[in-house]
C-alpha cells in the first residue's frame, strides 16, 4: 500500500478492529458483567480471530485496561478554561456525565474489578490509575502556574470522584447540584 492509500485510510483496519474489540468488550460486560466472558467471546463479538486480540493485547486484563484507558480519555478530556475554578467543574461535570451515560456503569465495574484479577489485573488498574492521575495533575499544574491554589490531585479524587463512583455504583444516581456541592468542599 502507498503512502498516498495510507492517507486516505486513517486508521485503517487497526483502528477498526480495536474499536469493534472495545465496543464488543462494553457490551459484554454491559450485558453480563465482569468475568462472564472471555477472549473468544470478545473476538467472536467483534468479528476478528481470538489471535488478534491476543497479539495486540496479549491478555484479557490489558485489553481491559486499554478499553477502560481508551474510554475514559475519549469521554473526560482534561478540560482547560483558564480557571481552576472553571476547570475542576466541568471536569467534575464531565465525568458525572461520563459515569452515568450508557457504558458508565460498565466502565466503572470493570476499572474496579481489575484489581481482583491476579497481577496483570493489578497492573493494569495500576496504569489506569496513574494515567488518570497524570491527567489530573497537568490541570491542577497549570492551575498552580496560573498562581491559583489547586488541591492535591488525591484529594480531588478522595472528595470528588470517589464520592461520584459510590453514587452510582450504589445506583443512587448524580445531579448537577450535588457535583457542584462536591467541587465547592475541595475548593
Amino acid at each position: 500500500m502507498s503512502e498516498s492509500e495510507r492517507s486516505r485510510r486513517p486508521g485503517g483496519r487497526s483502528a477498526r478492529v480495536a474499536a469493534q474489540v472495545h465496543q464488543a468488550v462494553t457490551d459484554l460486560v454491559n450485558e453480563r458483567g465482569y468475568g462472564n466472558f472471555t477472549v473468544r467471546d470478545i473476538a467472536t463479538r467483534a468479528g476478528v480471530a481470538d489471535s488478534s486480540v491476543y497479539r495486540r493485547w496479549g491478555s484479557l486484563e490489558a485489553l481491559l485496561s486499554d478499553v477502560t484507558l481508551s474510554r475514559l480519555n475519549a469521554q473526560s478530556p482534561m478540560p482547560d478554561t483558564g480557571s481552576l475554578d472553571g476547570d475542576l467543574r466541568t471536569y467534575a461535570a464531565n465525568v458525572a456525565r461520563e459515569i452515568t451515560g450508557p457504558d458508565g456503569l460498565a466502565l466503572l465495574r470493570l476499572a474496579f474489578a481489575l484489581s481482583g484479577t491476579g497481577e496483570d489485573g493489578v497492573r493494569a488498574r495500576d496504569a489506569l490509575r496513574a494515567e488518570r492521575t497524570r491527567q489530573l495533575q497537568s490541570m491542577l499544574d497549570r492551575a498552580h502556574d496560573r498562581g491559583e491554589n489547586p488541591p492535591d490531585a488525591l484529594d480531588f479524587l478522595d472528595h470528588v470522584l470517589a464520592p461520584m463512583y459510590i453514587r452510582v455504583l450504589f445506583g443512587m444516581g448524580l445531579t448537577p447540584d450535588y457535583v457542584d456541592d462536591l467541587v465547592d468542599r475541595i475548593l
